[in-house]
């Protein structure tokens, strides 16, 4: 009982802290923004009364500010479930989104549209196919090596193949690209950035990330009978072949999507799922729910900063390195212990 009540706190204080972060992240940014004057454009809105008088903050907040918000919302939420699923399908803390090589694959199909310029919606589709492209061929190659030893192993030491080649592949066209124009463009995407962000996109983004995201939560307690191993989970009626192909399946989806908006973010599907175990423990009944809070709140945190420590904005990829690595060192101290 005092377990189920400390958990119970932990998700009010995760919650709480998602709204003030919420509200507080329209301030962040080098644009101040008067807070009579925001309430008195919202009235004004509800009102459905003009505001040209505010025209310049509106465009601020439900044009920039707004969009990027939810859109780190729901990006760090999609990175944390997604490392939290691999993690434990794979039965390895140390794996994350990016393991079945879906964030290179995206990368690659972003640096290709962005090469043959197709145009934004271009680079989005072209980096999501390619995502989606990766993890098939990495699943293929798979079972075509399950013979051969662990299947979870195969997946993982394809994953790590095919992740590779796709690294290579951006590697290819970063090379090839016009040094002046088109080679800037890819390198600064694959940093990760919401700087162009819009409102259509984000809605667009809930489709697939509401796809991956459903199936996951809906299951999300087959994931304690997985994390027994693959013989214990069949003796106790799953049939895990299915079962795992469903969570990487929604997994990829959710991933692929990120990267396709935002481009590669890394390090939060690995160090969320550990903050998150930390805190409500390793039933996925409450694990999965509370790595979409904290992958929000963090994703929320990163991208304030990222707009607020320097003049210039600093992409996302840069700060989660800078946060993720020396806790992963931490991880690897704790393991020793």
């Amino acid at each position: 009982m005092k377990d189920y009540n400390d958990k119970r706190s932990v998700f009010l204080i995760l919650i709480i802290a998602l709204i003030v972060l919420f509200g507080a992240s329209f301030f962040i940014g080098r644009y101040t923004i008067d807070i009579h004057k925001l309430l008195d454009l919202f009235v004004l809105k509800i009102q459905n009364k003009p505001f040209n008088q505010y025209e310049e903050l509106n465009t601020i907040i439900f044009s920039i500010r707004l969009p990027r918000i939810f859109a780190s919302l729901l990006i760090g939420s999609s990175l944390a479930v997604s490392g939290t699923v691999f993690q434990s399908i794979f039965r390895n803390p140390m794996v994350s989104p990016d393991v079945l090589g879906a964030a290179n694959g995206a990368g690659f199909g972003a640096a290709i549209g962005i090469l043959l310029s197709v145009g934004f919606w271009g680079v989005q589709i072209s980096s999501f196919i390619f995502g989606i492209l990766a993890v098939l061929i990495t699943y293929s190659l798979s079972i075509a090596l399950a013979k051969k030893g662990d299947p979870v192993l195969m997946l993982v030491l394809a994953g790590i193949v095919i992740g590779s080649i796709f690294s290579s592949l951006i590697s290819l066209t970063k090379y090839v690209a016009d040094p002046n124009e088109t080679l800037p463009t890819i390198t600064f995407w694959l940093m990760g950035s919401l700087t162009s962000v819009k409102a259509k996109e984000v809605l667009l983004l809930t489709i697939p990330v509401s796809a991956g995201l459903i199936p996951l939560f809906i299951f999300r307690n087959k994931l304690n009978i997985m994390a027994f191993g693959d013989e214990e989970a069949q003796s106790l009626g799953i049939n895990v072949k299915k079962t795992r192909l469903l969570f990487i399946v929604c997994a990829t989806i959710i991933t692929a999507t990120s990267v396709s908006l935002c481009g590669m973010v890394g390090w939060v599907g690995l160090i969320i799922p550990h903050i998150t175990r930390a805190l409500v423990g390793t039933n996925h009944k409450t694990l999965i729910p509370a790595s979409i809070l904290i992958g929000a709140i963090y994703l929320m945190v990163v991208d304030d900063l990222a707009r607020t420590l320097f003049s210039v904005e600093i992409p996302l990829g840069i700060i989660t390195s800078l946060i993720g690595a020396p806790f992963f060192i931490y991880l690897l101290f704790q393991k020793k212990e």
